[in-house]
């Protein structure tokens, strides 16, 4: 049994030696046919692009994605090669619900901004946007509207018992506007430049515009063009169009930039390693064991009493932003080399 893998996935690699007789680890961008041509296992995150080029002709039988987002596979052509694929759905949930949060609440300090009094709209509303609205609604925003036409075209209810809303009312009634939907080009609900510049030409209330669920969901030119006329107030951007090369035009005007880490908590990437094993034991008939824990926070960390406070001491997503203004063709490396981020102190 021979298993691939990204060497920047966090705490797997001592089980993936338990459980196959040779593993190969190496950068994700660099995985190529030659290393996953007798291998039976291939787990990437998304910068390994999966499809025909990669695979024909190896021997893979699982590829196992430690992300939520699956648009770097090419699930038909491995659906019809007989190989089989899984991804972690909700792994990083809460984590980039601390990321959304926690960039309002640091907009909250440093502009006329009152996270209480505000209407925001999620549109996409899976695992992420669930818990987008769980972390707001905790905070005590104001109102939410929850956007997600697919679910709605499905007869699922929306979360909380509230009403699915269309996208024109968000436009009309929301302080904040946040997206969690995957990025897809065809369909009828396909999500690329979702928010092109007709979207942004219908806001009434000058939002906030956030874009932590993939880069093509935003048009970048069409938001530079709608901060510049004054119908985005501020933009928090976690991913890009061009990644790893942000369009430094939006680098400079967006009140936070970050380099696609809005999911990189240590407690969301222990869940992703924790699936991805889970998953390839019940390929591989195995049971289990192994105990995914993220390192714990300094001994020294004294949490603050208000409750707004302890968020942003946990995590700031200011000081990553600063980092990739500062640094923006180290792009990659910020995100190879994330520093330790609790969601929580206990």
């Amino acid at each position: 049994m021979k298993i691939v893998c990204d060497d920047k996935i966090p705490y797997i690699q001592p089980a993936l030696k338990q459980l196959a007789d040779e593993v190969l680890f190496k950068a994700g961008r660099d995985i190529g046919p030659e290393d996953v041509r007798d291998a039976d296992i291939l787990v990437v995150r998304t910068r390994t692009r999966c499809d025909h080029r990669l695979l024909k002709g190896s021997k893979v039988q699982l590829v196992v994605t430690a992300t939520i987002g699956y648009d770097h596979i090419d699930t038909r052509w491995l659906e019809n090669h007989g190989v089989l694929w899984a991804n972690c759905p909700g792994c990083n949930a809460m984590s980039v619900a601390q990321y959304v949060r926690n960039s309002l609440l640091a907009l909250q300090q440093d502009r006329d901004f009152r996270l209480r009094d505000a209407t925001v709209g999620i549109i996409g509303v899976g695992h992420v946007g669930t818990a987008v609205a769980q972390a707001l609604e905790a905070a005590g925003v104001r109102r939410l509207l929850l956007n997600d036409p697919p679910r709605e075209a499905a007869g699922e209810k929306a979360p909380y018992g509230r009403p699915w809303c269309p996208l024109a009312q968000l436009q009309t009634e929301a302080d904040v506007i946040t997206f969690h939907t995957p990025l897809t080009q065809k369909g009828p609900f396909a999500t690329e430049h979702l928010a092109d510049e007709a979207f942004f030409q219908a806001l009434l209330r000058q939002p906030v515009i956030i874009n932590a669920a993939r880069g093509g969901v935003v048009d970048e030119v069409a938001l530079i063009g709608a901060m510049d006329a004054s119908r985005v107030r501020e933009a928090v951007i976690d991913t890009w169009e061009h990644e790893p090369n942000p369009r430094r035009a939006l680098l400079t005007r967006a009140f936070i930039a970050t380099p696609h880490i809005a999911g990189y908590s240590a407690d969301g990437k222990a869940n992703a390693t924790r699936m991805t094993l889970e998953r390839i034991c019940r390929f591989m008939g195995r049971d289990m064991d192994f105990d995914i824990v993220p390192p714990s926070l300094p001994a020294d960390f004294v949490p603050a009493s208000d409750a707004d406070l302890l968020a942003l001491q946990l995590y700031d997503p200011r000081a990553d932003s600063r980092q990739l203004r500062a640094r923006p063709e180290a792009f990659e490396r910020l995100r190879s080399d994330y520093p330790l981020r609790r969601e929580c102190y206990l």
